[in-house]
């Protein structure tokens, strides 16, 4: 019996080609994930094993304590700023933008300017943590309840308030400033830059709890989030309290940024930059993606500046500076892109 050749190949299905494999495999978000976290794994392991001058112990001892920092500084920014772009549905604003990082060197220039750097330095460390971030998080929280408490408000209007508030917080820090004493104004200075090498243990622990528990109560509402990203009418006819959950969510990203610049200082564009690649590189618009994808570029961004300030460097400059520049003008392209939109 002759069978038909053109009727055979017909029958049989060509073979996909390798390329359009591993583009369908590329596309999964789990795959984009894993590959970044085995990155970033591997960053970790090189930064805690390479040039060792001394002791492996010793060198291990105090890198480790710079990679929780790392850990604990990109949960807590990278899990808020998603958090918070989602909330006020515009991804260009972050709450470090709108004026917590401004609010944190007010907080410490009134310290210095009441009390002298000599007092400021003698300080208990503890003491001075847990006050900056009573201050910081209870000014958020009253900004939040007077915005969403009562009748309802525009979100416009609290982020026009934000940028409001962060500009006389700068105004008035640069004036206190420019009153103080050269000597104190040189420790203030030192201060403000932020620091990821030998953070105090106990108030990395500490912050790393805050963090901990914020992400907990922001981890159920996972969901929940990607509904809100439909905007507030939507969710709210989706059965979303949107009031509470919107203040439970405000909250919790109080604790994460007072915490986290409580702990190594202020990162003004950090959250910018890391929640914006996220959105880029997780394939997906759910949180159950976006949110860790933003943890692991942050530790990636982090982790890999230090190295190269650290073993490149020599430590020549402060990582913070370089994401602040680095910050500022990816700010302004994001900026004039949605303009040109």
């Amino acid at each position: 019996m002759l069978t038909d050749p053109a009727a055979t190949s017909a029958a049989t299905p060509t073979p996909e080609p390798a390329r359009t494999r591993a583009r369908a495999l590329w596309a999964r978000p789990g795959v984009r994930l894993g590959a970044l976290g085995a990155v970033v794994l591997l960053l970790t392991v090189v930064y805690l094993l390479t040039d060792v001058p001394g002791s492996l112990a010793f060198a291990l001892e105090i890198r480790s304590r710079t990679v929780a920092a790392v850990l604990v500084v990109a949960t807590a920014v990278g899990v808020s700023t998603v958090v918070f772009h989602t909330i006020t549905q515009n991804r260009i604003l972050t709450p470090s933008i709108m004026g917590f990082d401004a609010f944190y060197v007010l907080i410490s220039t009134v310290l210095v300017f009441v009390s002298g750097s000599a007092a400021f330095l003698a300080a208990d460390e503890l003491t001075l943590w847990l006050v900056q971030i009573a201050v910081m998080v209870g000014f958020s929280v009253l900004l939040f309840t007077w915005l969403f408490g009562g009748r309802r408000r525009s979100i416009h209007l609290m982020l026009l308030v934000g940028i409001v508030l962060g500009t006389f917080f700068r105004a008035f820090t640069e004036w206190m400033q420019r009153m103080l004493d050269p000597l104190d104004f040189q420790v203030l200075s030192d201060a403000m830059f932020a620091s990821l090498t030998r953070p105090d243990e106990t108030l990395l622990v500490l912050t790393a709890v805050l963090v901990a528990l914020s992400c907990a109560a922001v981890v159920p509402l996972v969901r929940t989030l990607d509904v809100l990203t439909l905007g507030e009418p939507a969710a709210v006819g989706l059965g979303v309290d949107h009031r509470r959950v919107v203040m439970l969510l405000f909250t919790s990203v109080s604790v994460m940024i007072a915490a986290s610049t409580a702990l190594v200082g202020p990162i003004l564009f950090f959250g910018l930059i890391v929640a914006n690649l996220a959105y880029s590189y997780a394939g997906s618009f759910r949180h159950a993606w976006t949110l860790p994808t933003a943890v692991l570029l942050g530790v990636l961004c982090l982790l890999g500046g230090q190295l190269v300030l650290e073993r490149l460097l020599g430590y020549g400059g402060t990582l913070s500076t370089v994401i602040d520049f680095a910050g500022g003008l990816f700010f302004l392209h994001l900026v004039l892109r949605k303009g040109a939109r």
